[in-house]
C-alpha cells in the first residue's frame, strides 16, 4: 500500500534546468533572427538592379556542407562516449567535431575571398551582396562562437578538467551545435538550392 507521504513524493514538482531553460530561450531568439534574415533574402531575390547575380556566381559548398553535417554526428558520439565514461574516444569525436567546423569556417573564408576578390561581390554591392553576407555571416559567427566552446572543452578535457559534473554544459554545447547545423540546412537551401 502506497501512503500519501511517498506518493507526494514522487509528484513532487521539480524546477526545469536553468541551463537547459537558458539554451531553450537562446534558440527560440535565434530562430527568429534567422527567420528575418532568410525572409529578407528571399523577398530581395532577384531584386538587385546591378550583377552579380546567385546564380553567375554561387556554386554550391558540398564539401563545406558534408562537414558541418558530419559533425553533428561526431558531437552525437562524443556526448554518448562522455556518458559510458570513455573519455579517450569523448576526445577524439570532439576533436573530429572541431576539425570538422574548422573545414567549414576554412571553406567559407575561400568562397568570400572569391566573391568579393574575384567576382567584386561585396556587402555594398548590391541587394543580392547585402542579404547573402549578412544571412551567411551570422551563421559563420555562431559557428565560431561553437568552435569557440568545442576548443576550450577540448583544452580542459585533454588535461582531464572535464568530470561528470560537466555533463549538462557539454548537452549544452550539443544542443548549440545541432542548432547551428540545422540552420545550415535552411540557408543552404535558400540561399544555394532555391536561390542559385
Amino acid at each position: 500500500m502506497i501512503n500519501d507521504a511517498t506518493l507526494t513524493l514522487s509528484t513532487e514538482w521539480k524546477l526545469p534546468s536553468s541551463r537547459k531553460v537558458a539554451m531553450a530561450c537562446l534558440i527560440l531568439t535565434e530562430t527568429c533572427l534567422f527567420s528575418i534574415l532568410v525572409a529578407a533574402y528571399v523577398f530581395y531575390l532577384g531584386k538587385s538592379l546591378t550583377g552579380p547575380t546567385p546564380h553567375a556566381v554561387l556554386e554550391l559548398p558540398l564539401l563545406s556542407t558534408i562537414c558541418l553535417l558530419s559533425s553533428s554526428v561526431t558531437i552525437t558520439l562524443a556526448e554518448r562516449a562522455f556518458n559510458r565514461d570513455r573519455i579517450g574516444m569523448f576526445n577524439l569525436f570532439w576533436l573530429a567535431t572541431i576539425v570538422l567546423a574548422a573545414i567549414f569556417l576554412l571553406s567559407t573564408a575561400i568562397e568570400w575571398h572569391k566573391l568579393i576578390y574575384r567576382e567584386g561581390l561585396t556587402i555594398s554591392t548590391n541587394l543580392f551582396g547585402t542579404t547573402f553576407y549578412s544571412l551567411v555571416g551570422l551563421h559563420a559567427s555562431h559557428v565560431i562562437v561553437g568552435l569557440f566552446l568545442l576548443v576550450m572543452v577540448f583544452v580542459f578535457s585533454m588535461r582531464g578538467y572535464v568530470t561528470r559534473v560537466h555533463h549538462e554544459r557539454l548537452q549544452m554545447i550539443s544542443w548549440y551545435w545541432h542548432f547551428v547545423d540545422a540552420v545550415w540546412v535552411v540557408v543552404f537551401t535558400v540561399v544555394y538550392v532555391v536561390g542559385r
